[in-house]
């Protein structure tokens, strides 16, 4: 008969890290950790613009509105949301002086600086966008030169520019505090 030889303590760890490293898979893949900016993307016509998460409050499908007499073409009324009075403006308008052509896609961003409460009509609203750092564009040159007020640079992906519009600067902005039409 064999008899089995008992294995002392260090003799069974050493045997178990034997069968480990036989055994074991191997470290997993490294991975290049990339440095990403995130915001909501949409659309001012042709003009593909993105905005930061913390700019904009909510976004509300078109509102039935209430207008306001003696007011800039680009002021469309006051909304009643969930019981409080947002006035409601056209970020083209605004900036273009061309009002947006309202569809099914038409959205209303909503904005909060300070004391002022309002929101921005756009085309589309494209859902939360992720940039790499490295598509970083400091100044958005091509496009219109009325939105460079309100530009932090933009990114640039593919073949698609996306601006970086602050909504702070709009709402900063004296032009876009006089609602009230000139006559």
């Amino acid at each position: 008969m064999n008899a089995v030889r008992a294995l002392s303590p260090f003799e069974l760890l050493r045997e178990i890290e034997v069968r480990s490293q036989t055994q074991a898979l191997g470290l997993p893949q490294q991975i290049e950790v990339r440095r990403t900016w995130s915001g909501i993307g949409y659309r001012m016509g042709d003009i593909r613009l993105v905005s930061p998460m913390g700019e904009i409050a909510e976004i509300l499908e078109y509102p039935s509105l209430s207008r306001v007499p003696s007011a800039q073409p680009w002021v469309l009324g006051i909304a009643n949301i969930r019981g409080s009075l947002l006035p409601i403006m056209d970020l083209k308008g605004f900036v273009e002086g061309e009002n947006t052509h309202l569809s099914k896609r038409s959205r209303v961003l909503v904005i909060q600086s300070g004391e002022l409460s309002c929101g921005l009509v756009v085309d589309e609203v494209l859902g939360l966008r992720h940039f790499f750092e490295e598509e970083k564009i400091p100044q958005m040159t091509t496009l219109d030169e009325r939105l460079h007020a309100f530009l932090d640079g933009g990114y640039r992906q593919g073949e698609a520019n996306w601006g970086v519009f602050s909504m702070l600067k709009l709402a900063a902005h004296p032009r876009f505090l006089e609602v009230a039409a000139r006559s």
